[in-house]
């Protein structure tokens, strides 16, 4: 049905009758209709309004979760893999089969199908009211959990995808069936190789000698039903091992079932071991973002930063690459980043090299300030030589900005991209800054003239193009009068591409993050229906999205990180939590390009091409300056300022609540932070250790509950003068220390 009003989500596929906290709801909540038609986020805005401000609990309500994909197997998959593997598999998330065909164009079919049923074969998961999952192992670990409930058992199904070398070149997925409840049961596992298959010595075949499923002694052979079948009871399990690519030698895999997983296991929590801590009082965000963090990897092929995989998406691209390699290097991983960046240095779009050559140089600056890895820059010089040359030599003489090139990837229209121009600015700008810290002056004296001559020329253009005759006024990203205002923005295919572009000139700052200019353009966003949920909105039509009235989240970066950078905290928050609710999958963590708002039925939502490696970056990015911001503030682009804890939700600051970051990586070394709160003794307690290269300004926040207020601070026995009302200066502090926040109900 369509889903016009709002209900929670406990409430779907059961009565129609409403009970009183349902009501409440709907009094107290806008309707899905008032949402899309408004020009405003008026959910974003009434989450602002909630006594702590913006929750997952709020925006968890309000619709049903993300479920559906545009394939043949109608939910959305899972990829298994080990990290980095070339060859990955992919379980339905309802658990109704490994490596199932997608029979769409957009998606790549994977080894052969296997197709699970139990009782009186009935598809495993097909009813989505007697099915319990998917979870993951621990809240976060890649091993899918599910219970489904068929006659009078309850079946329950685990599967993980192999890390051992061997094994994980072929896309191995290991599956464990068991009786949960009930008795006795049955479950068949169907093969559709598309031909002859033999089973012997334990190990599926197809005709050309190719190992397709590896069994236990539980399964046997059903020739007439081309399938596996075994006769559970509440005492045994029935394991399979099932391959995308044959490998040298099967053999009897399933009998190694728990060491596979437990390995499984260790390699993935090693992988986290080496990211930064972060600890919060949300189980949610934690299991959030090691979960996708996990997800990033799976998407890795060897160096490649693949935007996604099983589909048409299995490939590169810049903008989003560096996006999700950028998160993984905030995060702590400086030796996969190097390798990843370096693709996508080589990798080039005709029609878009402006627009690539200043993200190019960007992430390099960004890899430098986090790293200060001058080896890699001075190695990397043929490389961004070619960009650098690219920005300085690629301006037009007469107008002084770069010759016309497409409007976007998908919009091939040749404009005077405000993006191309905002953005190579940006990096040569901030480039410039890297090479004069290393010590190359001759080509830094090149980038940073070039970066002084740029911006008015940018600003001169943004001011005669802007269309001051509508409230706010409108600023387009084709220049000099190629693109009229949106009174909706995402009511036309430009517009919905107009709502995915504006970020990224944000995110430049060449209009200044404090601008008159910067502020216009994000009350044109915020008040002609660009944002829902704090993330950009799409258009509604057309067949690439193939969703109903979407958001387009993974492009919301530069929007929410302007956000934060101009200390818009609660703002921020909406797009935090919308994203964490509503913008991936419950329990499973997973995003797609793209996410429906109006649901396909009582249980869900569609998504385009999940999963998605820059959507993961964006909650992994948001995340981390929620809680560390290194920020360049004087505009000259070298970092000086790092802030800590600026945007935190209040009520991780309730009484009894800790805050934990360690080995955070920042343009001045890594720094950690635990803060306790003790509210009821009227104390917030932030034990700090200041990173090696003290920065010019370090800040720290207490952003303690609404009701409560911040009255004083001391550290080493001295008071601290509190600013903004919860934030102290503690530039001059050095090493390990403590900041005791005295605190009062208001």
């Amino acid at each position: 049905m369509l889903i016009g009003l709002i209900l929670s989500s406990a409430a779907f596929g059961q009565s129609s009758v409403l009970t009183d906290d349902e009501k409440t709801l709907l009094t107290d909540r806008p309707m899905l209709r008032n949402v899309l038609e408004s020009g405003r986020d008026v959910w974003g805005e009434a989450a602002m309004k909630q006594a702590d401000g913006p929750s997952y609990e709020f925006f968890a309500g309000l619709i049903p979760p993300l479920r559906y994909v545009n394939a043949g197997f109608r939910q959305y998959p899972i990829v298994l893999s080990a990290p980095e593997a070339l060859i990955k598999a992919r379980i339905i998330s309802n658990g109704s089969a490994v490596n199932a065909l997608g029979n769409h164009g957009a998606w790549k079919e994977i080894g052969c199908p296997v197709t699970f049923k139990v009782g009186s074969n009935e598809v495993y998961g097909s009813d989505l009211r007697r099915l319990d999952g998917p979870h993951y192992d621990r809240g976060y670990l890649p091993v899918v959990q599910l219970a489904y409930k068929s006659g009078g058992a309850v079946y329950s199904e685990e599967a993980f995808g192999s890390v051992d070398k061997l094994l994980a070149e072929c896309g191995t997925v290991f599956v464990r069936f068991a009786l949960k409840e009930g008795s006795a049961g049955t479950v068949a596992a169907e093969v559709g190789s598309g031909g002859a298959v033999e089973a012997r010595n334990g190990v599926l075949r197809d005709s050309g000698g190719n190992a397709l499923v590896s069994f236990d002694k539980a399964w046997k052979w059903d020739e007439a039903r081309k399938a596996l079948v075994a006769s559970l009871d509440k005492s045994g399990t029935a394991e399979l091992v099932i391959f995308a690519k044959s490998p040298a030698a099967a053999g009897s895999l399933a009998e190694s079932y728990d060491k596979q997983r437990a390995e499984c296991a260790r390699v993935w929590n090693a992988l986290l071991g080496r990211a930064m801590v972060v600890e919060t009082p949300e189980t949610v965000v934690n299991n959030a973002w090691r979960s996708l963090i996990i997800g990033t990897y799976m998407l890795v092929k060897d160096d490649l930063m693949c935007y996604s995989n099983g589909n048409q998406y299995e490939k590169i691209y810049v903008n989003e690459g560096l996006d999700a390699i950028h998160s993984l290097l905030l995060w702590g991983y400086k030796d996969d980043s190097r390798r990843m960046i370096l693709p996508i240095m080589d990798f080039k779009r005709e029609g878009l090299l402006y627009h690539q050559a200043g993200l190019k140089l960007q992430m390099l600056s960004n890899y430098y300030w986090l790293t200060h890895d001058d080896a890699f820059i001075k190695e990397q010089r043929e490389r961004w030589m070619v960009q650098v040359n690219r920005v300085i030599d690629g301006r037009e003489k007469t107008s002084g900005l770069f010759p016309k090139e497409q409007y976007c990837g998908d919009i091939a229209q040749p404009v005077y991209s405000l993006n191309s121009n905002s953005n190579s600015w940006r990096g040569i700008r901030d480039f410039g800054a890297v090479l004069d810290e290393i010590g190359d002056k001759e080509q830094a004296k090149r980038c940073e003239d070039t970066a002084k001559e740029f911006r008015p020329v940018i600003i001169d253009a943004v001011n005669k193009s802007i269309r001051t005759d509508v409230k706010p006024p409108f600023i387009p990203m084709a220049l000099f009068g190629e693109e009229k205002p949106y009174e909706a923005i995402t009511a036309t295919r430009l517009g919905g591409y107009y709502d995915l572009m504006f970020p990224l000139v944000l995110g430049s700052e060449v209009l200044g993050v404090d601008s008159e200019l910067t502020g216009d353009m994000l009350d044109y966003v915020q008040q002609h229906g660009g944002i829902c949920m704090g993330m950009v909105r799409v258009h509604p039509g057309g067949q690439m999205y193939q969703v109903k009235q979407g958001v387009d989240d993974l492009y919301t970066l530069r929007y929410v990180l302007t956000l934060l950078r101009r200390d818009e905290a609660d703002l921020a928050l909406v797009t935090f939590y919308g994203k964490l609710a509503q913008g991936m999958t419950r329990e499973t963590f997973i995003d797609g390009e793209s996410s429906g708002l109006v649901a396909d039925d009582e249980f869900g939502r569609v998504m385009y091409l999940p999963p998605n490696s820059a959507a993961n970056g964006l909650f992994l990015t948001m995340l981390r300056y929620l809680l560390v911001q290194d920020y360049d503030m004087n505009d000259d682009g070298k970092p000086e300022t790092l802030r800590l804890f600026f945007a935190t939700p209040r009520q991780w600051l309730e009484d009894g609540k800790t805050i934990r970051i360690e080995h955070a990586p920042t343009a001045f070394g890594e720094v950690s932070v635990v803060m306790r709160s003790k509210l009821n003794s009227g104390q917030v307690i932030a034990e700090v250790t200041a990173p090696s290269h003290a920065p010019e300004r370090m800040l720290l926040r207490a952003r303690v509950p609404r009701g409560w207020r911040v009255v004083g601070a001391k550290a080493g026995g001295k008071a601290l003068s509190v600013k903004s009302g919860d934030v102290v200066d503690i530039s001059k502090m050095t090493g390990k220390f403590t900041v005791s926040f005295e605190v009062t109900k208001q």
